[in-house]
Parts: structure tokens; C-alpha cells; sequence
């Protein structure tokens, strides 16, 4: 068998036009996922009776299940709850109506969340307790404190692992192929049956993921680079 660098360039183009469904799939799931988690990881720091049960069991049970597992429960399982309550209610809505990119975006949203309420925590863990001592004794709430002290500096200190979650939800939404979404993993194969040259066209995905890739470590690094100078006190 012969490499075909000419085809490899032809599937790489072909690639592109599915790049912007892996960017969507990587940016909701991670912009819900956060959000998910951050309400998660202060349900656990403070202990809110009863919800901080419900916020444990979701972390130790997402984390401790595959990521693709929880595609597929979410593909068959949440179709039927959809259909029952529409009947049960005499709607006319279905789950056929969904587009099977929203599964996608619930199910890695959900995914991340549970990720990154730990990214979350440890980094509101890691600010000076001292930090929220102060900010109660010049008057401000609990929230306000959250806002405008501790979750800054939270969200600084977890840069590097934020970079990798949502290195590791790109690298992951070629699961979203599974029902049928068209992303770059999926496109590959399509690209690929045309001639059965799927070494050429894999070797044009891994291209794009890996420059994908390259550039969340720059700017991250960037990003942090800016933080860190500001931190000294010094100005980038």
C-alpha cells in the first residue's frame, strides 16, 4: 500500500467544511459544561442541604462512566421521556423533532459539567480563605464576594486545567459520529469511502485536530502569560 500525500491534502479540504460543527460541539459543551459546573462545585463547597447530595452523585457518576455511554443514554433515553410527557400532556411535540446535534450538545454538556465542577472547586479552593474574610468585613454578601474576589481569582488559578478540559471535549466530540452528526471524525469517513483511502483521510483529521489543538494551547498560554503579569503587578 501506497501513501497518497495528494489525497491527503484533498481530504484535509474536505475536512474544513466540518470543522465549524466540532467548534459549535466543543464551544456548548464547554460554555453549559462550566456553568454546570460551577454551580455544582459551590452546591459541594457549601454544602447545600440536600443538593449537595444530588451535586456529589452527579460528579462520581459521570466521571466514572464513559463519555460515549452518556451519549447513548441520553439519544434512547431521553427521546422516551420526551414522548411520554407529550402524550401524558396532549402535545403535539415529539423527540423526532430534535436535530441529533442537540443530543450532542446535552449529553457533552452534561459531561464537561461534571469535569469541570472539580476544575471549579479546586480552584476556589486554592484562593486564600483570607481573601472572603476580607470581603465580609468591608460589607459585601457571600455572592458578591464570589463574584467579584474569589471566582476571579478561581478561574486564574484553574486556566491550565480549564485549557485541558476543553482540549479533551474537542478531542471527544468524535463520539457525537455515534447519531449520526457530521463532525470532522465522521467527515473523515465519509471523505474516505470515496476511494478507500481512509489512512490518507485520517491522517488529514488528526492534522486539523492537532492545529486545532496547538492553537487552545497558545492562547491559553497567552492568557495566562497576561494573568500572571498582572498578578506581579506588572502590565503585559
Amino acid at each position: 500500500m501506497k501513501i497518497d500525500p495528494a489525497f491527503i491534502w484533498t481530504a484535509f479540504i474536505a475536512l474544513l467544511s466540518a470543522l465549524p460543527t466540532t467548534i459549535a460541539i466543543t464551544a456548548v459543551s464547554v460554555f453549559f459544561g462550566f456553568i454546570i459546573g460551577t454551580a455544582v462545585a459551590l452546591i459541594r463547597l457549601y454544602r447545600v442541604p440536600f443538593l449537595h447530595y444530588i451535586a456529589t452523585g452527579y460528579v462520581t457518576f459521570i466521571r466514572g462512566t464513559p463519555m460515549l455511554m452518556h451519549l447513548l443514554l441520553i439519544y434512547f433515553g431521553l427521546p422516551m421521556i420526551i414522548d411520554a410527557v407529550a402524550a401524558a400532556l396532549g402535545w403535539s411535540f415529539r423527540s423526532v423533532s430534535i436535530p441529533m446535534i442537540g443530543f450532542a450538545f446535552l449529553s457533552f454538556s452534561i459531561t464537561a459539567g461534571a469535569y469541570l465542577a472539580e476544575v471549579v472547586r479546586s480552584g476556589i479552593v486554592a484562593v486564600n480563605r483570607g481573601q472572603i474574610e476580607a470581603a465580609y468585613s468591608v460589607g459585601m454578601t457571600t455572592p458578591q464576594a464570589l463574584r467579584r474576589i474569589v471566582l476571579p481569582q478561581a478561574l486564574a488559578v484553574s486556566l491550565p486545567n480549564l485549557s485541558n478540559t476543553l482540549i479533551g471535549m474537542l478531542h471527544g466530540s468524535t463520539l457525537a459520529f455515534t447519531v449520526s452528526v457530521v463532525e470532522i471524525n465522521a467527515k473523515a469517513q465519509i471523505v474516505a469511502t470515496t476511494n478507500w483511502k481512509f489512512f490518507e483521510a485520517y491522517i488529514a483529521a488528526a492534522l486539523l485536530f492537532w492545529g486545532i489543538t496547538f492553537v487552545i494551547e497558545r492562547a491559553a498560554g497567552l492568557l495566562e502569560k497576561r494573568i500572571n503579569s498582572y498578578n506581579r503587578g506588572g502590565v503585559a
